[in-house]
Protein backbone atom coordinates (compact mmCIF):
# COMPACT_ATOMS: atom_id res chain seq x y z
CA UNK A 1 0.00 0.00 0.00
CA UNK A 2 2.81 2.41 0.87
CA UNK A 3 4.57 1.68 -2.42
CA UNK A 4 1.37 2.32 -4.36
CA UNK A 5 0.82 5.57 -2.46
CA UNK A 6 4.38 6.66 -3.23
CA UNK A 7 3.91 5.91 -6.92
CA UNK A 8 0.67 7.92 -6.98
CA UNK A 9 2.37 10.74 -5.08
CA UNK A 10 5.03 11.04 -7.80
CA UNK A 11 2.43 10.75 -10.57
CA UNK A 12 0.35 13.56 -9.03
CA UNK A 13 3.39 15.83 -8.90
CA UNK A 14 4.25 15.10 -12.54
CA UNK A 15 0.70 15.73 -13.75
CA UNK A 16 0.40 18.94 -11.73
CA UNK A 17 3.72 20.35 -12.93
CA UNK A 18 3.20 19.37 -16.56
CA UNK A 19 -0.24 20.96 -16.88
CA UNK A 20 0.54 24.11 -14.89
CA UNK A 21 3.85 24.62 -16.70
CA UNK A 22 2.01 24.28 -20.02
CA UNK A 23 -0.49 26.96 -18.96
CA UNK A 24 2.39 29.23 -18.01
CA UNK A 25 4.40 28.47 -21.14
CA UNK A 26 1.49 29.33 -23.43
CA UNK A 27 0.41 32.38 -21.43
CA UNK A 28 0.94 34.65 -24.47
CA UNK A 29 -1.52 32.62 -26.52
CA UNK A 30 -3.98 31.67 -23.78
CA UNK A 31 -3.58 34.71 -21.56
CA UNK A 32 -1.94 34.76 -18.14
CA UNK A 33 -5.40 34.66 -16.57
CA UNK A 34 -5.72 30.98 -17.49
CA UNK A 35 -2.66 30.11 -15.43
CA UNK A 36 -3.70 32.36 -12.52
CA UNK A 37 -7.27 31.02 -12.48
CA UNK A 38 -6.02 27.42 -12.45
CA UNK A 39 -3.70 28.32 -9.59
CA UNK A 40 -6.60 29.80 -7.65
CA UNK A 41 -9.07 27.00 -8.36
CA UNK A 42 -6.62 24.46 -6.97
CA UNK A 43 -6.36 26.34 -3.68
CA UNK A 44 -9.62 25.04 -2.22
CA UNK A 45 -8.74 21.44 -3.03
CA UNK A 46 -5.27 21.89 -1.50
CA UNK A 47 -6.75 23.18 1.74
CA UNK A 48 -9.58 20.65 1.85
CA UNK A 49 -7.21 17.73 1.32
CA UNK A 50 -4.81 19.12 3.91
CA UNK A 51 -7.67 19.08 6.40
CA UNK A 52 -9.22 15.64 5.77
CA UNK A 53 -7.27 13.52 3.25
CA UNK A 54 -4.12 11.67 4.35
CA UNK A 55 -2.27 8.66 3.02
CA UNK A 56 0.49 6.56 4.50
CA UNK A 57 3.92 6.74 2.87
CA UNK A 58 7.12 5.03 4.04
CA UNK A 59 8.06 8.16 6.01
CA UNK A 60 4.72 8.98 7.66
CA UNK A 61 1.23 10.38 7.17
CA UNK A 62 1.01 12.74 4.22
CA UNK A 63 -1.67 14.87 2.58
CA UNK A 64 -1.18 15.30 -1.18
CA UNK A 65 -2.97 18.63 -0.83
CA UNK A 66 -0.16 20.10 1.24
CA UNK A 67 2.81 18.09 0.00
CA UNK A 68 2.14 17.87 -3.73
CA UNK A 69 -0.22 20.68 -4.68
CA UNK A 70 0.76 23.44 -2.23
CA UNK A 71 4.44 22.71 -2.77
CA UNK A 72 3.77 22.72 -6.50
CA UNK A 73 1.95 26.04 -6.25
CA UNK A 74 4.93 27.63 -4.50
CA UNK A 75 7.29 26.29 -7.16
CA UNK A 76 4.96 27.61 -9.87
CA UNK A 77 5.00 31.03 -8.21
CA UNK A 78 8.80 31.03 -8.34
CA UNK A 79 8.69 29.96 -11.99
CA UNK A 80 6.16 32.73 -12.69
CA UNK A 81 8.56 35.21 -11.10
CA UNK A 82 11.43 33.96 -13.26
CA UNK A 83 9.37 34.38 -16.43
CA UNK A 84 7.57 37.59 -15.49
CA UNK A 85 8.29 39.64 -12.36
CA UNK A 86 7.31 39.98 -8.70
CA UNK A 87 4.50 42.40 -9.56
CA UNK A 88 2.75 39.62 -11.48
CA UNK A 89 3.42 37.15 -8.67
CA UNK A 90 1.62 39.19 -6.07
CA UNK A 91 -1.66 39.27 -8.04
CA UNK A 92 -2.72 35.65 -7.38
CA UNK A 93 -1.50 35.84 -3.78
CA UNK A 94 -3.53 38.95 -3.00
CA UNK A 95 -6.50 37.48 -4.87
CA UNK A 96 -6.39 34.25 -2.88
CA UNK A 97 -5.95 36.02 0.44
CA UNK A 98 -8.78 38.51 -0.11
CA UNK A 99 -11.02 35.79 -1.57
CA UNK A 100 -10.53 33.63 1.49
CA UNK A 101 -11.31 36.54 3.81
CA UNK A 102 -14.51 37.01 1.82
CA UNK A 103 -15.27 33.30 2.26
CA UNK A 104 -15.03 33.63 6.04
CA UNK A 105 -17.21 36.76 6.03
CA UNK A 106 -19.91 35.23 3.81
CA UNK A 107 -19.90 32.07 5.95
CA UNK A 108 -20.81 34.18 8.99
CA UNK A 109 -23.71 35.81 7.14
CA UNK A 110 -24.94 32.49 5.77
CA UNK A 111 -25.31 31.11 9.29
CA UNK A 112 -28.06 33.67 9.95
CA UNK A 113 -30.32 31.99 7.33
CA UNK A 114 -33.13 29.72 8.47
CA UNK A 115 -32.36 26.74 6.26
CA UNK A 116 -34.45 23.97 4.80
CA UNK A 117 -33.01 20.48 4.29
CA UNK A 118 -34.00 18.97 0.98
CA UNK A 119 -35.40 15.41 0.89
CA UNK A 120 -32.55 12.91 1.12
CA UNK A 121 -30.18 15.86 1.42
CA UNK A 122 -27.52 16.54 4.01
CA UNK A 123 -27.56 19.63 6.20
CA UNK A 124 -24.78 22.13 5.60
CA UNK A 125 -21.80 21.65 7.89
CA UNK A 126 -21.22 25.29 8.85
CA UNK A 127 -18.68 24.37 11.51
CA UNK A 128 -16.53 22.69 8.89
CA UNK A 129 -17.04 25.66 6.55
CA UNK A 130 -15.78 28.01 9.28
CA UNK A 131 -12.79 25.77 9.95
CA UNK A 132 -11.97 25.55 6.25
CA UNK A 133 -12.26 29.32 5.87
CA UNK A 134 -9.90 29.91 8.77
CA UNK A 135 -7.44 27.33 7.45
CA UNK A 136 -7.55 28.87 3.98
CA UNK A 137 -6.89 32.36 5.35
CA UNK A 138 -3.97 30.99 7.37
CA UNK A 139 -2.69 29.10 4.36
CA UNK A 140 -2.78 32.12 2.05
CA UNK A 141 -1.12 34.30 4.68
CA UNK A 142 1.68 31.75 4.76
CA UNK A 143 1.69 31.62 0.97
CA UNK A 144 2.29 35.38 0.88
CA UNK A 145 5.25 35.03 3.24
CA UNK A 146 6.50 31.94 1.41
CA UNK A 147 6.35 33.63 -1.99
CA UNK A 148 8.39 36.62 -0.85
CA UNK A 149 10.85 34.39 0.99
CA UNK A 150 11.43 32.00 -1.91
CA UNK A 151 12.09 34.90 -4.30
CA UNK A 152 14.51 36.54 -1.88
CA UNK A 153 16.31 33.27 -1.21
CA UNK A 154 16.52 32.48 -4.92
CA UNK A 155 18.14 35.87 -5.52
CA UNK A 156 20.45 35.51 -2.50
CA UNK A 157 21.65 32.08 -3.60
CA UNK A 158 22.28 33.57 -7.03
CA UNK A 159 25.38 35.17 -5.54
CA UNK A 160 26.66 31.76 -4.51
CA UNK A 161 25.28 29.44 -7.20
CA UNK A 162 25.28 31.98 -10.02
CA UNK A 163 24.95 29.49 -12.87
CA UNK A 164 23.10 26.69 -11.07
CA UNK A 165 19.43 27.54 -11.48
CA UNK A 166 18.12 24.13 -10.43
CA UNK A 167 20.21 24.09 -7.27
CA UNK A 168 18.99 27.58 -6.36
CA UNK A 169 15.42 26.48 -7.08
CA UNK A 170 15.74 23.34 -4.95
CA UNK A 171 17.52 24.87 -1.95
CA UNK A 172 15.17 27.86 -1.84
CA UNK A 173 12.15 25.56 -2.03
CA UNK A 174 13.46 23.22 0.66
CA UNK A 175 14.07 26.05 3.14
CA UNK A 176 10.75 27.80 2.58
CA UNK A 177 8.70 24.60 2.60
CA UNK A 178 10.35 23.55 5.86
CA UNK A 179 9.17 26.78 7.44
CA UNK A 180 5.76 26.40 5.83
CA UNK A 181 5.30 22.85 7.09
CA UNK A 182 5.92 23.89 10.69
CA UNK A 183 3.66 26.94 10.43
CA UNK A 184 0.82 25.18 8.57
CA UNK A 185 0.94 22.24 10.97
CA UNK A 186 0.28 24.64 13.85
CA UNK A 187 -3.04 25.53 12.19
CA UNK A 188 -3.89 21.86 11.62
CA UNK A 189 -3.03 21.10 15.22
CA UNK A 190 -5.22 23.91 16.51
CA UNK A 191 -8.24 23.21 14.28
CA UNK A 192 -8.11 19.44 13.77
CA UNK A 193 -5.78 18.15 16.50
CA UNK A 194 -3.40 16.69 13.89
CA UNK A 195 -0.81 14.23 15.31
CA UNK A 196 2.96 14.84 15.16
CA UNK A 197 3.30 12.17 12.47
CA UNK A 198 1.58 14.65 10.14
CA UNK A 199 4.28 17.23 10.85
CA UNK A 200 7.23 14.95 10.14
CA UNK A 201 5.60 12.93 7.37
CA UNK A 202 4.55 16.13 5.62
CA UNK A 203 8.07 17.56 5.88
CA UNK A 204 9.65 14.48 4.29
CA UNK A 205 6.98 14.54 1.57
CA UNK A 206 7.62 18.21 0.81
CA UNK A 207 11.34 17.58 0.52
CA UNK A 208 10.57 14.75 -1.91
CA UNK A 209 8.26 17.12 -3.82
CA UNK A 210 11.08 19.68 -4.08
CA UNK A 211 13.33 17.03 -5.64
CA UNK A 212 10.63 15.96 -8.10
CA UNK A 213 9.77 19.52 -9.12
CA UNK A 214 13.45 20.43 -9.49
CA UNK A 215 14.00 17.51 -11.85
CA UNK A 216 10.88 18.47 -13.79
CA UNK A 217 12.07 22.07 -14.01
CA UNK A 218 15.39 20.89 -15.39
CA UNK A 219 13.55 18.94 -18.08
CA UNK A 220 11.32 21.94 -18.79
CA UNK A 221 14.28 24.28 -19.24
CA UNK A 222 16.00 21.82 -21.53
CA UNK A 223 12.91 21.74 -23.73
CA UNK A 224 12.09 25.41 -23.68
CA UNK A 225 15.58 26.96 -23.56
CA UNK A 226 14.39 30.34 -22.34
CA UNK A 227 17.38 32.73 -22.15
CA UNK A 228 15.80 34.95 -19.48
CA UNK A 229 15.75 31.93 -17.10
CA UNK A 230 19.48 31.42 -17.49
CA UNK A 231 20.36 33.95 -14.86
CA UNK A 232 18.58 36.62 -12.85
CA UNK A 233 20.74 39.53 -11.77
CA UNK A 234 18.07 41.33 -9.79
CA UNK A 235 19.31 42.62 -6.45
CA UNK A 236 17.55 41.86 -3.15
CA UNK A 237 16.53 45.46 -2.59
CA UNK A 238 14.79 45.57 -5.96
CA UNK A 239 12.44 42.74 -4.98
CA UNK A 240 10.59 44.88 -2.47
CA UNK A 241 10.51 47.70 -4.96
CA UNK A 242 8.88 45.39 -7.49
CA UNK A 243 6.44 44.04 -4.94
CA UNK A 244 5.14 47.48 -3.99
CA UNK A 245 5.87 50.00 -6.74
CA UNK A 246 6.16 48.02 -9.97
CA UNK A 247 3.02 49.50 -11.51
CA UNK A 248 4.17 53.06 -10.80
CA UNK A 249 7.53 52.29 -12.31
CA UNK A 250 5.97 50.81 -15.43
CA UNK A 251 3.65 53.81 -15.75
CA UNK A 252 6.65 56.13 -15.53
CA UNK A 253 8.47 54.16 -18.22
CA UNK A 254 5.39 54.32 -20.42
CA UNK A 255 5.56 58.12 -20.51
CA UNK A 256 9.32 58.71 -20.43
CA UNK A 257 11.99 57.73 -22.91
CA UNK A 258 9.38 57.07 -25.62
CA UNK A 259 9.34 58.67 -29.05
CA UNK A 260 6.00 60.46 -29.34
CA UNK A 261 5.57 59.90 -33.04
CA UNK A 262 6.33 56.19 -33.37
CA UNK A 263 5.76 54.89 -29.82
CA UNK A 264 9.14 53.14 -29.65
CA UNK A 265 11.94 54.17 -27.31
CA UNK A 266 13.77 57.39 -28.06
CA UNK A 267 17.50 58.07 -28.37
CA UNK A 268 17.91 59.03 -24.72
CA UNK A 269 16.37 55.76 -23.59
CA UNK A 270 18.60 53.84 -26.01
CA UNK A 271 21.74 55.49 -24.68
CA UNK A 272 20.63 54.79 -21.09
CA UNK A 273 19.63 51.14 -21.60
CA UNK A 274 22.07 49.85 -24.21
CA UNK A 275 25.28 49.85 -22.10
CA UNK A 276 23.58 47.86 -19.32
CA UNK A 277 22.12 45.37 -21.79
CA UNK A 278 25.52 44.84 -23.40
CA UNK A 279 27.22 44.41 -20.03
CA UNK A 280 24.62 41.91 -18.89
CA UNK A 281 25.01 39.88 -22.09
CA UNK A 282 28.78 39.81 -21.66
CA UNK A 283 28.47 38.80 -18.00
CA UNK A 284 26.11 35.98 -19.00
CA UNK A 285 28.46 34.96 -21.82
CA UNK A 286 25.77 35.51 -24.38
CA UNK A 287 26.07 37.32 -27.70
CA UNK A 288 24.13 40.51 -28.36
CA UNK A 289 23.54 42.10 -31.74
CA UNK A 290 22.82 45.70 -32.67
CA UNK A 291 21.00 46.58 -35.91
CA UNK A 292 20.63 50.04 -37.43
CA UNK A 293 17.64 50.36 -39.77
CA UNK A 294 17.35 53.34 -42.11
CA UNK A 295 14.42 54.06 -44.44
CA UNK A 296 15.72 54.57 -47.97
CA UNK A 297 15.10 57.85 -49.81
CA UNK A 298 12.78 59.03 -47.07
CA UNK A 299 13.31 62.66 -48.10
CA UNK A 300 11.51 61.86 -51.34
CA UNK A 301 8.41 60.86 -49.36
CA UNK A 302 8.36 64.20 -47.52
CA UNK A 303 9.06 66.18 -50.68
CA UNK A 304 6.49 64.39 -52.86
CA UNK A 305 3.67 63.73 -50.40
CA UNK A 306 4.27 66.09 -47.47
CA UNK A 307 5.51 65.68 -43.93
CA UNK A 308 2.18 64.38 -42.66
CA UNK A 309 2.46 61.40 -44.98
CA UNK A 310 6.10 61.05 -44.02
CA UNK A 311 5.06 60.77 -40.38
CA UNK A 312 2.55 58.07 -41.26
CA UNK A 313 5.24 56.12 -43.10
CA UNK A 314 7.55 56.31 -40.07
CA UNK A 315 4.73 55.07 -37.84
CA UNK A 316 4.09 52.16 -40.20
CA UNK A 317 7.79 51.23 -40.31
CA UNK A 318 7.99 51.32 -36.50
CA UNK A 319 4.83 49.22 -36.22
CA UNK A 320 6.26 46.56 -38.53
CA UNK A 321 9.52 46.48 -36.56
CA UNK A 322 7.67 46.14 -33.25
CA UNK A 323 5.39 43.42 -34.57
CA UNK A 324 8.30 41.27 -35.73
CA UNK A 325 10.61 41.53 -32.74
CA UNK A 326 10.59 39.78 -29.37
CA UNK A 327 9.39 41.34 -26.09
CA UNK A 328 12.93 41.36 -24.70
CA UNK A 329 14.35 43.18 -27.76
CA UNK A 330 14.96 46.93 -27.50
CA UNK A 331 13.69 49.08 -30.38
CA UNK A 332 14.31 52.82 -30.52
CA UNK A 333 14.13 55.70 -32.94
CA UNK A 334 17.60 57.15 -33.09
CA UNK A 335 16.57 60.18 -35.11
CA UNK A 336 14.85 61.08 -38.36
CA UNK A 337 14.12 57.88 -40.29
CA UNK A 338 16.74 55.81 -38.44
CA UNK A 339 15.92 53.08 -35.91
CA UNK A 340 18.18 51.00 -33.66
CA UNK A 341 17.28 47.44 -32.63
CA UNK A 342 19.17 45.66 -29.85
CA UNK A 343 18.82 41.87 -29.84
CA UNK A 344 19.91 40.16 -26.59
CA UNK A 345 21.10 36.54 -26.79
CA UNK A 346 21.35 36.73 -30.60
CA UNK A 347 24.43 35.79 -32.60
CA UNK A 348 25.49 37.45 -35.84
CA UNK A 349 23.84 34.88 -38.10
CA UNK A 350 20.57 35.15 -36.21
CA UNK A 351 20.65 38.95 -36.38
CA UNK A 352 21.33 38.86 -40.13
CA UNK A 353 18.43 36.45 -40.69
CA UNK A 354 16.06 38.65 -38.67
CA UNK A 355 17.29 41.78 -40.46
CA UNK A 356 16.58 40.20 -43.82
CA UNK A 357 13.05 39.25 -42.72
CA UNK A 358 12.48 42.81 -41.52
CA UNK A 359 13.71 44.19 -44.85
CA UNK A 360 11.34 41.97 -46.80
CA UNK A 361 8.35 42.50 -44.48
CA UNK A 362 8.64 46.29 -44.50
CA UNK A 363 8.80 46.39 -48.29
CA UNK A 364 5.73 44.15 -48.46
CA UNK A 365 3.74 46.07 -45.85
CA UNK A 366 4.63 49.77 -45.99
CA UNK A 367 3.49 51.37 -49.26
CA UNK A 368 3.81 54.96 -50.48
CA UNK A 369 0.80 56.80 -51.96
CA UNK A 370 2.18 56.19 -55.44
CA UNK A 371 2.13 52.42 -54.87
CA UNK A 372 5.86 51.97 -54.41
CA UNK A 373 7.09 50.11 -51.35
CA UNK A 374 9.25 51.65 -48.65
CA UNK A 375 12.64 49.94 -48.53
CA UNK A 376 15.17 49.93 -45.71
CA UNK A 377 18.91 49.40 -45.43
CA UNK A 378 20.36 47.65 -42.37
CA UNK A 379 23.78 47.38 -40.74
CA UNK A 380 24.48 44.65 -38.18
CA UNK A 381 27.16 44.34 -35.46
CA UNK A 382 27.55 41.69 -32.74
CA UNK A 383 29.51 41.27 -29.52
CA UNK A 384 32.27 40.44 -28.94
CA UNK A 385 33.88 40.25 -32.38
CA UNK A 386 32.65 43.71 -33.32
CA UNK A 387 33.12 45.29 -29.89
CA UNK A 388 32.04 45.17 -26.26
CA UNK A 389 30.69 48.71 -25.80
CA UNK A 390 27.66 50.51 -27.13
CA UNK A 391 29.76 53.14 -28.88
CA UNK A 392 31.91 50.52 -30.62
CA UNK A 393 28.99 48.35 -31.72
CA UNK A 394 27.03 51.35 -32.94
CA UNK A 395 30.03 52.62 -34.89
CA UNK A 396 30.56 49.25 -36.61
CA UNK A 397 26.84 48.87 -37.43
CA UNK A 398 26.73 52.44 -38.72
CA UNK A 399 29.70 51.78 -41.01
CA UNK A 400 27.97 48.68 -42.36
CA UNK A 401 24.78 50.67 -42.88
CA UNK A 402 26.84 53.14 -44.92
CA UNK A 403 28.06 50.28 -47.12
CA UNK A 404 24.47 49.02 -47.47
CA UNK A 405 23.42 52.47 -48.70
CA UNK A 406 26.42 52.71 -51.01
CA UNK A 407 25.69 49.22 -52.35
CA UNK A 408 22.35 50.26 -53.81
CA UNK A 409 20.19 50.43 -50.66
CA UNK A 410 17.44 47.90 -49.78
CA UNK A 411 19.92 45.35 -48.39
CA UNK A 412 21.58 44.06 -45.21
CA UNK A 413 25.29 44.37 -44.47
CA UNK A 414 27.05 42.34 -41.79
CA UNK A 415 30.51 41.09 -40.97
CA UNK A 416 30.94 39.42 -44.37
CA UNK A 417 29.55 42.32 -46.31
CA UNK A 418 26.24 42.23 -48.16
CA UNK A 419 23.94 39.39 -47.10
CA UNK A 420 23.57 36.85 -49.89
CA UNK A 421 21.74 33.54 -50.20
CA UNK A 422 23.60 30.19 -50.31
CA UNK A 423 23.33 30.33 -54.12
CA UNK A 424 25.18 33.62 -54.24
CA UNK A 425 22.12 35.64 -55.25
CA UNK A 426 21.23 38.71 -53.21
CA UNK A 427 18.39 38.00 -50.82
Amino acid sequence: MQVLNLFLFVAEAIVYFTIMAAFLHFRRQLGLGVFLAALGVMHFMETYLAAVFYVELPFGLVSPGSSVFFAGKLMMILLLYLKEDASTVRQPIYGLFLGNLLTVLIAQILQAHPVVTLPAGRPADMVFLNEMGSLMVWGTALLYIDAIAIILLYERFGRIFRRHIILRFAVSGAIVLSFDQLAFYSGLRLLFDAPLSVLFGGWYAKMLAVIIYSVLLLAYLKVEQIPRLALSRREIADIFHDLTFRERYQALLATSGVDRLTGVFDRNRLEADAPAMIKQSIDMRQQLSLVIIDADRFKDVNDLFGHMKGDEVLKDVAAQLKARTRPRDHLSRFGGEEFVLILPNTNHEGALALSERLRQDICASVIRPDGKCITVSLGVATTSDDGDTFATLFGVADQRLYHAKKDGRDNVHGRQGRLVSPTGVDV
